[in-house]
């Protein structure tokens, strides 16, 4: 690894600390090509200079994540894929469950929604409206905070509901000015919410998980890490909706292909036998003998070996049990105070961020590998869960606080680790006294490895296309925007010309304006008449080599004073010979024409004048020229 390979990686333990987005199990290829750009756009040479940018501008991190997180997404993307969804998902699925059970579905990188609202248009449709109310929960996450915004707001532009059939955006979105805003009726089936999906644990029980053209910015391990948690996710022949360049070839034991051509697969179960299976053929006691349970339950939990608090949705410390009074300290005194008042809410660990994201989005929360130092040489290695309690109406009772001791847990796996290693030396060392025996077999599984490499070259091929075409059509989106702000913009300029060139053939008077070098930039069209020079002959052209029957050289002094500035450079009177060789007398002023760097030439106004026949005053009147 060179030296800016190792600036890049420190980037990214860098963002993964500071803001907790860790972008480690990316591709490379397409994350360090997402990093360059915008590090071009500041600009900044190096990956370590880019960091110490972010140190000292925060906001920096803001656009990053933008650029890094390509959210490209629209309604009904690949029409023959959701349709197909439709009949052989979707319609199945409702039909094959009872009335009135609930439907559980999951929009995994959801971006602003786009999928999200499409796969709630196709259950309305099989549902109905008030069927799809009672019993529709949708949940779409997403790691952009921004885009979250975006997609809870529901509201959605002319270009972004183009793709939407004419009767579904007229059943099921609202005209709001150029906006189209989905049914706020429909809206509230449809939970939208952050996670990560490489460290957030997995919403459970779903039928139906929608990821699509997600898993490609992933690198291998990344994926195989995120598919076991969609395993986990789904119900029993639940249904996985992947992306067109995503076909999980290398991961038979978890999916299985559907219909491969339109990336739609089955979760395969695994083989173990459901907790309490052997027990669901015994006979159901009589509970009515019972007595005393909730004492017993009360005994139960404080002999837990597992330490427990119990916290109630007000944050109050409802119980805990002997263990935890014993890893934490706590007294009976501690029952009823409020948990942020007590050590254990911030150490080992912050669990008041973890609570508040809990109590929103009523999902269990893991944080693994905690250290909780207790004293010198005294350390412990916990799990920590967060369980939301809730009562049969789904109600929010409380929380169960969970702290899992795994110090022993941990040190058994170093040391399995450690025979593995000592393991596969040995193996090593016995595969090679029998190499002379398996030459044949290793030809041939080199060439089952070489067309299997070959073919997830392929596939990485194939991902790598698909994230370039990502880009460039919103590399495409963004010019198109700008291309209609120069258009709009070009528009105003020339109504700006018209109107000026408007004003400037209205006025009585031949008009010329110079620039601070005397070029003429402006001449109107009673100039032409009055000279006969016309405005292409003159524009660009040095005032005073300009052939007309005016004496320029007398006008010298009521220039340099308009030039310098002088806002009251008067008027002179000139004899001057018309375009029809009559002469004529000319009133000249002269105005400084000032901008906002200073002054930017003069403003030349020439208006052909008769003495009265008195000869002691002069008229205004315009003479024929």
């Amino acid at each position: 690894m060179d030296g800016a390979d190792n600036q890049f990686e420190a980037l990214l333990l860098h963002m993964r600390e500071l803001r907790g987005f860790d972008f480690t199990g990316y591709k490379r290829s397409s994350l360090t090509r997402r990093v360059d750009r915008r590090m071009a756009q500041i600009p900044i040479a190096s990956y370590h200079e880019y960091q110490d940018y972010l140190e000292v501008h925060p906001e920096e991190f803001t656009a990053l994540f933008n650029t890094i997180l390509i959210n490209v997404t629209a309604f009904f993307r690949d029409p023959e894929a959701w349709e197909h969804l439709r009949a052989e998902v979707l319609e199945p699925l409702v039909a094959a469950k009872a009335p009135g059970t609930p439907i559980r579905l999951w929009s995994a990188g959801c971006a602003s929604g786009e999928e999200a609202y499409t796969l709630a248009m196709l259950l309305c449709e099989i549902l109905g409206p008030e069927a799809f109310r009672d019993r529709v929960k949708l949940y779409a996450t997403d790691v952009d905070e921004e885009q979250l915004t975006e997609a809870r707001q529901g509201s959605y532009g002319q270009q972004a509901v183009a793709a939407v059939p004419p009767e579904l955006l007229e059943r099921y979105f609202e005209r709001a000015g150029d906006r189209y805003v989905f049914r706020k009726d429909l809206r509230r089936s449809l939970i939208f919410g952050r996670n990560d999906l490489v460290q957030d644990a997995p919403i459970s029980r779903i039928d139906v998980l929608t990821c699509r053209n997600t898993l490609m910015y992933f690198n291998a391990e990344t994926q195989a890490r995120i598919l076991g948690r969609f395993h986990f996710a789904l119900l029993g022949g639940g249904a996985l909706f992947l992306g067109k360049a995503e076909m999980l070839l290398s991961h038979p034991h978890l999916f299985q292909p559907s219909d491969l051509k339109r990336r739609i697969f089955r979760k395969v179960p695994r083989l173990i036998a459901p907790i309490g299976s052997a027990l669901a053929d015994a006979p159901i006691p009589d509970r009515s003998r019972l007595t005393g349970l909730d004492q017993l339950r009360d005994a139960a939990m404080l002999a837990d070996p597992v330490a427990q608090i119990v916290v109630t949705a007000d944050g109050l410390v409802a119980l805990a049990n002997r263990k935890a009074s014993e890893m934490f300290g706590l007294t009976a005194r501690d029952a009823g105070r409020p948990l942020r008042d007590l050590e254990v809410s911030y150490r080992p660990i912050e669990l008041r961020k973890h609570l508040e994201q809990a109590q929103a989005e009523r999902i269990p929360i893991q944080i693994g590998d905690v250290e909780y130092a207790r004293g010198p040489g005294d350390v412990l290695n916990l799990d920590v869960r967060l369980a939301p309690l809730v009562d049969a109406d789904a109600e929010l009772l409380g929380f169960a606080l969970i702290f899992d001791d795994v110090t022993v847990a941990r040190r058994l796996r170093a040391e399995l680790e450690d025979a593995k290693r000592e393991l596969e030396a040995a193996y090593e060392e016995l595969q090679s006294t029998n190499e002379e025996l398996e030459t044949t077999n290793e030809e041939l599984q080199s060439t089952v490895e070489e067309l299997e490499t070959t073919n997830e070259e392929l596939q990485s091929t194939n991902e790598e296309l698909e994230t370039m075409n990502e880009e460039l059509q919103s590399t495409n989106d963004e010019l198109q925007t700008i291309n209609e702000q120069l258009h709009d913009s070009g528009t105003e300029l020339d109504e700006v010309n018209a109107f000026l060139d408007a004003v400037l053939s209205g006025l009585r008077a031949g008009i010329a304006v110079v620039d601070a070098d005397l070029r003429v930039r402006v001449w109107n069209q009673e100039a032409e008449n009055l000279w006969g020079v016309r405005s292409a002959e003159a524009v660009g052209q040095h005032l005073l080599n300009l052939d007309i029957g005016l004496p320029v050289d007398k006008m010298r002094p009521l220039m340099r004073s308009a030039l310098g500035g002088d806002p009251d450079t008067g008027e002179q009177l000139l004899e001057a010979v018309n375009r029809r060789g009559r002469p004529v007398t000319v009133r000249v002023s002269c105005s400084p024409l000032t901008s906002a760097g200073g002054n930017a030439g003069a403003i030349l106004a020439m208006e052909a004048v008769e003495f009265t026949s008195g000869g002691c005053g002069h008229s205004s009147d315009r003479t024929e020229v």
